[in-house]
């Protein structure tokens, strides 16, 4: 399989192409950085690799542990963490809930030391709210939707990079599809 510098010198190879096409097929350059910066977000910090002690994961430095779950749960290279279909979904699913849940324990956390009360589940999502209006009305609604292209970019390219290396050595890519 190809190294964690391959897969690196990939993603960084493809930052202009990814950035030409963006902007050939939306003619706006916002459009077209948040598709880039996804792409380059989602080969260096947010890949299939997550799904064991890699490059990607150590980048993570000290919130790696918001990853240990998601090493526990998916086998590596599974076709849950590297398939081009379900990957980077699951990923921004997983990784939304595993910030939300941390963001509840630190915010209870604070609460308890102050002597308050913890959010309820209904603060923390007109936080989350909060959030997607503040990017929606400063941004554009487009935000997200780009920002999720990148990052399935970027898993797609480490993705196919694998399935090159694997049908390199043995001649078959089916595990990963």
């Amino acid at each position: 399989m190809p190294s964690g510098k391959t897969h690196d010198a990939v993603t960084f190879l493809l930052v202009a192409p990814t950035f030409a096409v963006a902007w050939t097929a939306t003619e706006n350059i916002p459009i077209a950085s948040i598709v880039t910066f996804g792409m380059l977000f989602g080969g260096l910090m947010f890949g299939p690799d997550l799904d064991t002690a890699s490059k990607q994961y150590s980048r993570w430095s000290v919130f790696r542990f918001l990853w240990y779950p998601y090493q526990a749960f998916f086998k590596h290279r599974s076709r849950w963490s590297h398939g081009l279909l379900f990957g980077t979904l699951l990923r921004v699913v997983y990784f939304l809930g595993a910030l939300t849940l941390t963001a509840f324990a630190v915010s209870y956390l604070i609460a308890a030391y102050q002597g308050g009360s913890a959010p309820s589940l209904l603060e923390m999502t007109k936080t989350w709210s909060g959030i997607g209006e503040y990017v929606r009305a400063n941004v554009g609604d487009y935000a997200f939707p780009s920002l999720f292209v990148g990052l399935w970019l970027g898993a797609a390219s480490h993705t196919l990079t694998d399935m090159a290396g694997s049908f390199i050595k043995t001649g078959r890519v089916s595990e990963f599809l």
